[in-house]
């Protein structure tokens, strides 16, 4: 049963991942071909980095349905591209609900795989943001990942909400339902208030040591 939980939090962050990354090259004006590579890169980057570190089978080798769903997300786009082109705000919500679904997946893995939290909480982050830090330069924007935007923060305080259930002796399907309320939360809240973390730079004038 948890086997099957954690395949259905991958194909739905797989295709909400493939779309938002469809739907930004779209906006850039790519062809059929173009966009399905976005979509595909964003939807498995952050897995195949975390199933190369971890030292397991990358998981979309194992079979072709990854690339199926990209596929059957390059066609929701295409039928409904008015809808999903149309503002930030479509893309906004894939992202933040992939984003979500991949740090649940990136961390539960790490455990299965018997490492400590710690490590499962990394590889949440890079398995919910390294997927779109690939995408954003190949549509040559600068990732999201470091900008000032709450990305990278609300994958690792997902991570945090994962281990603090997991402390109090929560259920594994309540651990990840906490993860994912969090990444989506911050994400939202972060949108609608503003939020950012500090911006590093140097006044003019002066120069770096």
């Amino acid at each position: 049963m948890d086997s099957t939980f954690l395949l259905i939090i991958e194909v739905l962050g797989t295709i909400a991942f493939a779309i938002s990354g469809i739907r930004l090259a779209a906006a850039k004006c790519f062809d059929w071909f173009g966009a399905y590579v976005v979509g595909l890169i964003t939807a498995i980057g952050g897995g195949t980095l975390r199933d190369l570190l971890l030292g397991i089978p990358v998981f979309w080798m194992q079979t072709p349905m990854y690339l199926s769903v990209t596929g059957l997300s390059l066609l929701v786009v295409i039928l409904f591209k008015r809808t999903l082109v149309g503002g930030m705000k479509t893309l906004f919500i894939f992202d933040a609900i992939g984003l979500a679904l991949f740090v649940v997946i990136g961390i539960q893995k790490t455990l299965l795989a018997g490492l400590p939290m710690w490590v499962a909480i990394v590889m949440g982050v890079i398995t919910g943001s390294f997927g779109g830090v690939v995408r954003d330069i190949l549509i040559n924007d600068m990732p999201l990942f470091f900008r000032k935007d709450i990305y990278a923060t609300a994958c690792l305080l997902g991570g945090v909400a994962y281990w603090l259930t997991s402390v109090v002796g929560f259920s594994p399907v309540v651990q990840q339902v906490s993860c994912a309320i969090v990444v989506i939360g911050l994400r939202v809240l972060a949108v609608y208030y503003g939020w950012s973390l500090p911006i590093l730079k140097v006044e003019n004038g002066e120069r770096e040591t």
